[in-house]
């Protein structure tokens, strides 16, 4: 433990707490505040001005980064129309209709999927679980791209790289945005378009100020502010 902390405020050497950084600069800090042997996570964290009680200043939606993400997601997909063989060649984890519902209301099935996803014919089904699926992010939603017809192509879109980033419970958005060794490029390139897609996603209930901080770290690494003023500047 010692030794980890000891990494930890030799990473902070590198960011001034009263800066806060461009894009570029930002990503470049990544790499110098590392504290792990292994390929960390980069995260992105959100700081909004909304009230998720209000259901107009919700943020939930999907995204599909340029350079990917780094990680793969486990999918479960409900369908009455598409087999379950096709629907686990496109990609998904597990796949089943009513069934499978079944399964998870008798608690003989583990929820350890990263993302559940839905034809719009079986959402009449899934309410009989959605007290077991909502607390965990995984009820199926139109408005996250999560109930579709085409299963198919959705799943195939979420195995390649697509996932979801919503609103907490404080009205924030803790996400990813790759791995390190992606490189300074990618990284930048990943990190731009999430700044953007945040944006274009900002609900109606939003009349005030948007977006209040945001700041990207390293798994387990110390977190760095990125510049919004100068990055809005440059647009």
């Amino acid at each position: 433990m010692a030794k980890k902390w000891k990494k930890y405020v030799k990473a902070l050497e590198f960011i001034n707490p009263e800066a806060s950084y461009k894009v570029a600069e930002a990503v470049e800090l990544l790499e110098k505040t590392n504290t792990v042997k292994f390929d960390p996570t980069v995260e992105i964290h959100f700081n909004l001005n909304l009230n998720p009680k209000h259901a107009d200043q919700i943020v939930r939606s999907t995204i599909s980064l340029p350079n990917g993400s780094g990680k793969s997601s486990k999918i479960c997909a409900f369908s009455d129309s598409i087999s379950a063989d096709e629907l686990k060649k496109a990609g998904a984890t597990i796949a089943w209709g009513e069934e499978l519902i079944q399964d998870i209301a008798d608690g003989n099935q583990a929820l350890d999927f990263d993302v559940c996803i839905a034809s719009p014919s079986m959402m009449r089904h899934l309410w009989k679980i959605a007290r077991v699926l909502w607390p965990k992010g995984l009820m199926p939603n139109p408005k996250a791209g999560t109930v579709w017809e085409d299963l198919i192509s959705i799943t195939k879109e979420i195995a390649a790289w697509k996932f979801e980033f919503k609103t907490d419970k404080d009205g924030n958005v803790h996400s990813y945005f790759g791995k390190l060794s992606f490189g300074v490029e990618k990284l930048t390139q990943n990190l731009e378009f999430f700044l953007k897609t945040i944006e274009e996603v900002k609900p109606s209930g939003a009349k005030w100020k948007y977006i209040n901080t945001v700041f990207i770290c390293n798994a387990m690494g110390p977190s760095i502010k990125l510049d919004l003023s100068k990055e809005d500047d440059q647009d």
